[in-house]
């Protein structure tokens, strides 16, 4: 027996649902996503980032793994980035909440990292990252954008301008990493991309 997709008409239907799992979902264009195991590189970059933000001067409740954030799409869509900074208006807005949910009535976070699977252009997972996300977090107004793409041995670090990305480096090897909104980041891309091995 075929089962239908859930779908949601609205934020409020969405934040109200709970299917008593564990399991992560993304709501895509008002319909329930299953997200498939994180690929273990993937999770060791955004851990080692964890750790790097963690030496900087933000507070440590402002760098979030596994929290959602809600992007205008078609329909309502939620994601969650690998990684996410919060603004402390940010932070404050969601210790209101009963869910790790950013919502569209809250104050957009500082930075969005998003660690790319291995896949090839026209593929469901390259084409999210680079196209689909880059539109929702610009008009979702988030100010800076990662994709750490290790298939092709790149951190792209994009700047909000206006309410479009501008990509503001392209960064390989032992190149620095370079971000408008951390300009006191020292590090480089192989450390990123190596992370783990």
């Amino acid at each position: 027996m075929t089962q239908a997709k859930l779908r949601f008409n609205t934020s409020e239907e969405y934040l109200a649902y709970d299917d008593g799992t564990d399991i992560p979902y993304e709501l895509v264009n008002g319909v329930l996503v299953r997200m498939g195991a994180e690929n273990p590189r993937n999770v060791a970059i955004a851990i080692f980032l964890i750790s790097v933000f963690l030496r900087l001067p933000i507070p440590h409740y402002l760098i979030h793994r596994g929290t959602e954030i809600a992007v205008s799409s078609s329909k309502i869509t939620s994601r969650i980035p690998d990684l996410m900074i919060l603004t402390e208006a940010g932070w404050a807005a969601l210790m209101g909440t009963s869910r790790a949910i950013v919502t569209s009535t809250m104050p957009a976070p500082a930075l969005v990292v998003e660690v790319v699977s291995p896949r090839e252009p026209g593929s469901n997972n390259y084409d999210c990252d680079y196209i689909q996300k880059r539109c929702e977090y610009a008009e979702r107004g988030i100010l800076e954008y990662w994709l750490i793409d290790p298939g092709r041995n790149s951190v792209i670090v994009l700047q909000l301008d206006g309410t479009e990305y501008r990509e503001s480096g392209r960064f390989q090897n032992d190149q620095s990493i370079v971000s408008p909104t951390f300009p006191t980041l020292e590090l480089t891309a192989n450390q990123i991309l190596q992370a783990g091995q």
